[in-house]
């Protein structure tokens, strides 16, 4: 038999978490809004369908595109890939 323990919290100490803490978290999580205004051809011409085209952003930690995907349930970023399933990346020059 499984038992679930839930943790005890006093109603007391949630009131005293600060404001501005929580929509600080909250900020930390949303997608920026820093995106490509105009795609390369070559890029729009690659990207397989059903992608947000409108909101894609170069990111400079692996050299690849990246596209907002708005969920049911949150907006996050998800690799923007070729009609053959690969991410679609730029070469950067050494």
């Amino acid at each position: 038999m499984v038992t679930l323990l839930e943790p005890r919290l006093k109603a007391t100490n949630m009131r005293k978490t600060p404001l501005f803490l929580v929509f600080a978290t909250i900020a930390a999580c949303a997608p920026t809004s820093e995106f490509i205004r105009e795609l390369p051809d070559e890029v729009v011409a690659l990207a397989a369908p059903n992608q947000n085209l409108q909101a894609v952003k170069l990111l400079e930690d692996d050299s690849c595109y990246w596209y907002e995907h708005d969920g049911p349930v949150e907006r996050t970023l998800l690799p923007l890939v070729s009609t053959r399933g690969r991410q679609i990346c730029v070469q950067r020059e050494s």
